[in-house]
């Protein structure tokens, strides 16, 4: 792993004194189109726990835990899927198949322990000392990202690193130069993330 901290840490004193001034060089351009999309309900994914409520049969009602392949069991419902599905859509399915067994199932599905769905994470991937998916936190930034995935690996071409994010009218790929993010402390490449968005960094052409 590159030992790109100290630089940054230089490169931000740099950065600073440069804001009073000017600098030359683009930074990340930012589309119109890459607002992010619409804010839509919670989507269940693994590790969330469960409060399944079925109203007057408290013998069916119970907590559960989804399980790493996404299901979950209950009383009567064995195997069901419910990672990537609303707490509504779950009830509904739910209800579908308790019908079999009881007159008009009426399922609650409350979430008692949320864990991070896929659009509420952001994932970095290729040349970073630790490729992984992180979970989103409010005011996130690019550095904030990159200083958790331990920063650029040895082969990277930091410099030709995307940010892919899905919005409202598709998909949209911002240019992010990271070296200089992290090496020279350009805090214009300093982009905010936004749930969802991917960061791909390439391996340096030899």
């Amino acid at each position: 792993m590159r030992a790109w901290i100290g630089n940054w840490i230089l490169g931000l004193a740099a950065a600073a004194a440069l804001a009073g001034c000017g600098t030359t060089g683009p930074g990340p351009v930012l589309p119109e189109s890459a607002m992010p999309a619409a804010e839509t309900d919670y989507i269940i994914a693994p590790g969330a726990v469960l409060n399944v409520f079925v109203w007057q049969h408290p013998d069916l009602s119970t907590e559960v835990p989804v399980r790493p392949d996404g299901k979950i069991s209950t009383p009567l419902v064995e195997d069901m899927i419910a990672a990537g599905k609303t707490p509504t859509t779950l009830a509904r399915d739910m209800e579908e198949v308790l019908a079999k067994y009881i007159r008009q199932p009426t399922v609650n599905i409350i979430v008692q322990t949320a864990a991070p769905s896929f659009q509420q994470q952001v994932r970095v991937v290729g040349q970073a000392a630790n490729p992984q998916a992180l979970p989103y936190s409010d005011g996130m930034t690019l550095l904030d990202v990159m200083i958790q995935v331990g920063g650029l690996g040895e082969f990277a071409a930091g410099n030709r690193g995307k940010l892919v994010r899905r919005t409202a009218d598709g998909t949209v790929e911002i240019n992010v130069r990271l070296d200089d993010l992290l090496n020279a402390g350009d805090m214009r490449q300093n982009v905010q993330i936004q749930p969802g968005d991917v960061i791909i960094i390439p391996e340096a052409r030899f």
